[in-house]
């Protein structure tokens, strides 16, 4: 939390929080509101979402912070929110933080600049498989680009996809579609706890990685387009990347 953000918090009348759309790591409820000196309301999905008049009266009749994780404008229901309140009369701020859809990227020493479209993995169920993951990161490899990809998440039932289980549905899209963009000696990315003192940083053929143990989620999964040398030494030294898998970015 930015120093202007945490004073944002301090001085309000009430303060609301959500951890559905990212989990909260690195602390815990009761520790913020000892940081912050004030009881945080933690909201399910619905009271942002279906039912946030509660939040928007309190903000009405004084001001009221809500506390998400990562930067607050990266998902849409914050937008649809800050639309909700600016309709009806309420001013709104946002104190911007860091975000996954850079972080993830930086921490591999990957370019920013080098990103394409971002996907996300979901977990499959009934006949609900959709191929677009996989044909948005066979778009991004195509233009030389850089393929982040997001993971389920399910926080009323505290389930959270892993890079293991992301990288095993990678590969179940080659079998099925069989383009050569995810198969098991394609090279991937994997950084799990991007923002803690435990971060880690993996980067190797995705066969390999489908086997591997990253701990506890979040983590993220990066399929790298075409490499610059300095992007290709970076995965070498920051994630242990074998010189000869990133050898032709060298």
């Amino acid at each position: 939390m930015s120093l202007a953000g945490l004073e944002a918090a301090r001085t309000s009348d009430h303060v609301f929080a959500e951890f559905y759309t990212s989990k909260l790591s690195g602390t815990s409820i009761e520790r913020l509101e000892a940081r912050i000196g004030k009881a945080i309301h933690v909201l399910e999905r619905e009271g942002v979402e279906e039912d946030p008049e509660p939040m928007l009266e309190a903000a009405a009749g004084g001001t009221a912070v809500l506390l998400v994780a990562g930067d607050p404008m990266a998902a849409t229901t914050h937008i649809d929110l800050r639309l909700r309140a600016e309709r009806i009369g309420i001013r709104t701020r946002v104190f911007h933080n860091a975000s996954i859809l850079t972080a993830a990227l930086t921490e591999l020493g990957l370019s920013v600049y080098k990103s394409g479209r971002v996907t996300t993995l979901q977990w499959p169920h009934g006949d609900y498989f959709p191929t677009s993951p996989y044909e948005h990161i066979m778009a991004n490899v195509e233009a030389g680009l850089h393929s982040l990809v997001l993971l389920d998440i399910h926080s009323d039932e505290d389930r959270y996809m892993t890079a293991t289980e992301g990288c095993r549905l990678l590969l179940r899209y080659e079998d099925m579609l069989g383009k050569g963009v995810t198969g098991p000696d394609s090279l991937a990315c994997v950084v799990a706890g991007v923002g803690s003192p435990d971060c880690k940083r993996r980067a190797g053929r995705l066969g390999e990685l489908a086997e591997e143990d990253f701990g506890p989620a979040l983590h993220s999964i990066i399929v790298p387009g075409k490499l610059h040398f300095m992007e290709a030494r970076a995965l070498g030294v920051l994630a242990g990347a074998d010189p000869h898998l990133v050898g032709e970015g060298v």
